[in-house]
């Protein structure tokens, strides 16, 4: 719960957005790896809706997911608009329906199996309506998605229900021409991330470990793809933050927003950076939908309120567009950001 009013200003210099840094974010340790800061992104499930065709909301929701590659994001949360009596595990019951999906469930659908590597996606997802246009979508290409014949130090894998013999490990598919066995005893059918050793070659030998989706990432710096999490309205986006500490920079992205130059513009130090944008109402109609949230001033909600594209020629901005728009924007107040965290 955000018991602090948040302040909405212009933000100028990095000796100010220092001094900006605000509850949670002081809980962070000062010799805790910069690779660890992640960046999330919320995005309204009724952006699907607008689309006339499951074709054109596949291709939709194939932009978000190529944004959200390209810009390294680490979360990708999908809201819904649903009432607070309805659990965010509901859209789990939604998903895994054999007919045809619209909004969130949709959108997840979509981000995840592109998100999975391709070696894997046949394990992983069953013959769904969904899915019949994903094909005509392009490839993410991200670091864990390797091929047969690459070699890495850490690839994506799926837990079989053979178990080897003389060991209470596991076998893992992660891609390659044989399985891998891990020390751990796992469920089948479940995803994980392998640690394949120093060895470069491509080699199956030796027992592996299971590890973290974020150990890639923080050891090497390697991207490792995104999560994605489904809220059931705009409140839950912080309810359920899987962080501890929760999100300790949150901006909002508007037409009504304040206008900076991103040269100018400094994020402060973060540990969990968060991104939100609207539907067609914006994101002042995603908070006056949530009862929890209605009435709230954009002040206690957001640490700054921007507008990424000032001189925009169109009406309106797609979602899909303003994600590819301001992601670029931050960019580099991100790096700078994640910079100073670094020489803390």
């Amino acid at each position: 719960k955000r018991k602090k009013k948040r302040k909405i200003r212009k933000v100028e210099g990095e000796q100010e957005a220092d001094g900006m840094a605000g509850k949670g974010r002081a809980a962070a340790s000062a010799s805790a790896s910069a690779s660890a800061s992640t960046v999330s992104i919320a995005v309204p499930g009724s952006i699907i809706d607008n689309a006339q065709s499951l074709e054109l909301a596949t291709l939709l929701a194939g932009q978000i997911a190529r944004a959200a590659t390209i810009f390294r994001i680490h979360e990708v949360i999908v809201i819904d608009n649903k009432d607070l009596s309805v659990d965010d595990s509901m859209v789990a019951k939604t998903g895994n329906s054999d007919g045809n999906e619209s909004g969130a469930p949709f959108l997840i659908k979509i981000l995840h199996y592109l998100e999975t590597p391709q070696y894997l996606r046949r394990s992983l997802f069953p013959m769904h309506n969904s899915l019949r246009f994903v094909g005509l979508l392009p490839p993410l290409d991200a670091p864990h998605h390797v091929r047969k014949h690459e070699w890495s130090p850490f690839r994506e894998g799926v837990t079989l229900e053979e178990r080897p013999l003389h060991s209470s490990g596991t076998l893992v598919n992660v891609g390659l021409s044989k399985n891998v066995m891990v020390e751990q005893s796992l469920e089948p059918g479940v995803r994980v991330t392998v640690a394949m050793g120093t060895s470069r070659a491509l080699g199956t030998d030796g027992l592996k470990q299971v590890v973290t989706h974020f150990t890639p990432q923080e050891e090497m710096g390697l991207y490792w793809g995104y999560k994605v999490r489904y809220a059931a309205n705009f409140s839950s986006v912080f309810k359920n933050c899987p962080f501890e500490g929760g999100y300790d920079h949150i901006i909002g992205t508007s037409e009504h927003g304040l206008i900076v130059n991103s040269s100018e513009y400094a994020i402060p130090t973060f540990r969990h950076l968060l991104i939100a944008f609207g539907g067609l109402g914006g994101l002042e109609e995603c908070i006056e939908e949530d009862k929890k949230m209605k009435g709230k001033d954009l002040s206690e909600v957001f640490d700054s309120y921007l507008n990424t594209c000032p001189q925009q020629g169109s009406r309106t901005i797609r979602t899909e567009e303003a994600v590819f728009i301001s992601l670029q924007y931050f960019q580099e107040p991100i790096e700078r950001a994640i910079q100073r965290f670094k020489e803390q």
